[in-house]
């Protein structure tokens, strides 16, 4: 009697034999630490943005959820956008890049022309009707990333990195929509831009000079705008109020005590969920989006604000890895941009509510209310799970 030995099965012939059972489709291939993680931010932040209108509502005998309602609108959409960054090869937005750049340009110039409508001081937002707005401003941060990682991807010399030439078309790329968007202004969306270009020419191995050169250069820039009178008077009174939050408590330092009153009363494990009176009690403006961390501070306590934090640190990390085993330089460098969107943006906005870093408008990542805002979000985790997809393909 022949005895057949076993038949051992390459990691190639293993991988075309699950993709025939599908057992290897897209959706059992997918970073669900990732996944998950912002799932359940979506989930906080709807529950958080629903306790931040309610009582407003309610006094003014509206609907009490409608915060909610279309705070979960957002998040269907934005989710139907990132299946698709997900779906479509990473690879082939290579060559869309100068057109995504481009259009989101267009939005920017746009929103300068009598298309553009003014919200809480900035000329950010086009209206377009039925109670719906978009702000361009938020989708020139994945436009930002997909350009700046076509270019240095495509640098002559893997091993040593951008040369000079390289980065200074990359910082031409990037002064036209700062500039847009200074000029609405939005001082906290040039900041998180900036940041995605230190952060994306350090991962890309661009000389050390031109990085500090950067920050330096900055730091003047910000100095000398306030100092010329560039920026609007309730942008100089953040930067006054962040410097000394005592000094006109009642005016300029408002937002910030207030926020930290509300944080400071939530103790250990919060007053529950509802329960805030600093929230009911709409002590703090816009607390469903600029403030949103307040809510969970002050309603949530130490331990749920912890959990919330967390979950943002385990969306960085899992970011950080997809960027670490990305195949080729476009899809590090793209992860690498939105770890480094997402990292300081979530660092200024819960600063900005302990009082350790200046008020600037700027959202908590798939947790303040907003459209514009959720969709770029969910779109750029569509790129992260992309470029996963393709590094478990080797």
């Amino acid at each position: 009697m022949t005895v057949l030995a076993p038949v051992r099965l390459g990691r190639r012939d293993a991988s075309l034999r699950e993709r025939a059972t599908g057992r290897d489709s897209p959706l059992r291939r997918l970073d669900w630490v990732l996944g998950l993680a912002v799932l359940a931010l979506i989930g906080i932040g709807s529950l958080l943005v629903w306790s931040a209108t309610r009582q407003r509502m309610l006094d003014a005998d509206l609907d009490p959820q409608a915060f909610l309602k279309r705070h979960l609108i957002n998040a269907v959409i934005g989710m139907t956008l990132a299946s698709v960054a997900t779906l479509v090869d990473y690879r082939s937005l290579q060559a869309y890049a100068p057109v995504v750049y481009l259009a989101s340009c267009l939005g920017l110039v746009a929103v300068l022309t009598p298309l553009g409508s003014t919200i809480n001081g900035a000329h950010s937002w086009i209206v377009l009707g039925g109670g719906f707005q978009v702000q361009p401003a938020e989708l020139a941060k994945v436009a930002l990333v997909v350009g700046m990682a076509m270019l240095l991807a495509d640098v002559r010399d893997p091993e040593r990195g951008p040369r000079d030439g390289d980065v200074v078309l990359v910082l031409a790329l990037a002064a036209v929509p700062i500039a847009l968007i200074m000029l609405q202004p939005d001082l906290g969306t040039v900041l998180v831009l900036v940041f995605i270009v230190l952060g994306v020419l350090a991962m890309s191995g661009a000389p050390l000079r031109w990085v500090a050169g950067l920050l330096v250069a900055g730091a003047l820039v910000c100095v000398t705008a306030v100092q010329a009178g560039v920026l609007d008077d309730y942008q100089v009174d953040r930067f006054a109020a962040f410097a000394n939050p005592e000094l006109d408590p009642r005016g300029v330092g408002y937002n910030t005590n207030q926020a930290r009153i509300a944080i400071g009363s939530g103790g250990l494990l919060g007053k529950g969920l509802f329960e805030g009176t600093q929230t009911a009690g709409r002590f703090i403006p816009e607390q469903q989006t600029d403030f949103v961390f307040t809510v969970a501070g002050e309603e949530l306590g130490l331990v749920g604000a912890s959990v919330l934090l967390a979950l943002l640190g385990t969306v960085l990390w899992r970011g950080l890895r997809i960027a670490s085993r990305s195949p080729d330089p476009f899809g590090r460098l793209l992860a690498a941009g939105v770890v480094c969107w997402f990292s300081f943006q979530s660092f200024v906005n819960v600063g900005m509510t302990l009082g350790i870093m200046p008020v600037t408008g700027l959202p908590l990542p798939f947790v303040s209310y907003g459209g514009s805002a959720m969709f770029a979000n969910l779109v750029a985790v569509g790129l992260l799970q992309n470029v996963h997809l393709s590094s478990r393909e080797l």
